[in-house]
């Protein structure tokens, strides 16, 4: 573990680090100097925010120009993938009974949530502006990545691609994570420090909603057989959220002063340490149910 630690760039290895930063300098920028905010709410065109858009489309272009196209129908036939249905069918309804549960009596918080979980049960969302933000900040990316595999691999060979082209370009995909995250703080900082307990009351359903999908995936996985490496990885990516396009879709649809906007930057500010604390978990686990000692860390 040593000699791949040490391969890890400064930004990789500390990445943890670096976010809760820009969370605090978002929130700090925000609440001290709310011109910023201000200043950055006009950059928009129609119910798009620039910043915002930018720091997205530049942070998912590298990990989609990494994909090899040719070969993602292979995925399909690995019979495992099934389990990730927990994304599309128990996830968003997990979310909507705990927006329910314990936001009723804030309904645009509990339309925020609901958006979080990607569940269609709000009838004041227009799937018109959904559609299109989706266009903007996922298919852009997208087609971009299509198109640089497409042809520059051809043209510079599979090893420059994948040895030398997608290093270079991975490490903007973290610059603009970190740019996008101060920005999105930024816009709700004052919010976050005037409004304290809607933060406890949005975080309550979000760290249980977390720990549940967590829990449900690893188990799964670990009753059909899965490796623990698998399965921890599955657990994972069941229990996170795109947060980043949830804000881009409430920022659109609601506006980016609105409450169902600060919602979902409250997901941020909570997935990040729970996420931490759940890697804690699998490790744990890891030892209790796949016997892998002291080698799983």
């Amino acid at each position: 573990m040593e000699s791949k630690s040490s391969k890890l760039s400064i930004l990789d290895r500390y990445l943890t680090l670096w976010i809760f930063i820009a969370m605090f300098f978002g929130i700090l920028l925000g609440w001290g100097a709310p011109g910023i905010s201000k200043g950055l709410s006009s950059l928009s065109v129609g119910t798009t925010s620039i910043p915002i858009a930018i720091g997205l489309i530049v942070m998912m272009y590298p990990p989609l120009a990494k994909v090899n196209y040719r070969e993602i129908g292979k995925v399909f036939k690995n019979p495992r993938v099934l389990s990730l249905v927990q994304n599309w069918i128990i996830g968003p309804i997990l979310m909507f009974a705990l927006a329910v549960i314990f936001l009723h009596a804030y309904p645009a918080y509990m339309t925020g949530l609901i958006l979080i979980g990607l569940a269609g049960y709000s009838v004041d969302i227009s799937m018109v502006r959904i559609a299109s933000s989706v266009i903007i900040y996922l298919g852009i990316p997208f087609a971009l990545g299509i198109l640089t595999r497409l042809l520059l691999e051809p043209k510079m060979g599979t090893e420059w691609y994948t040895k030398r082209f997608i290093p270079k370009i991975s490490p903007f995909a973290l610059i603009a994570l970190l740019f996008t995250i101060v920005v999105m703080f930024t816009f709700k900082g004052k919010y976050i420090i005037e409004l304290p307990l809607d933060v406890i009351r949005i975080a309550i359903p979000l760290v249980i909603y977390f720990a549940v999908m967590f829990s449900i995936s690893f188990f799964i996985s670990h009753k059909s057989g899965v490796d623990y490496k698998k399965t921890a990885t599955l657990s994972f990516t069941a229990a996170s959220n795109n947060f980043e396009l949830a804000i881009a879709v409430a920022v659109a649809v609601f506006g980016i002063e609105s409450k169902e906007a600060f919602t979902a930057v409250i997901v941020s500010l909570i997935e990040v340490p729970v996420m931490i604390g759940l890697v804690n978990v699998a490790l744990h686990w890891g030892k209790k149910y796949f016997s892998l000692g002291q080698s799983i860390k």
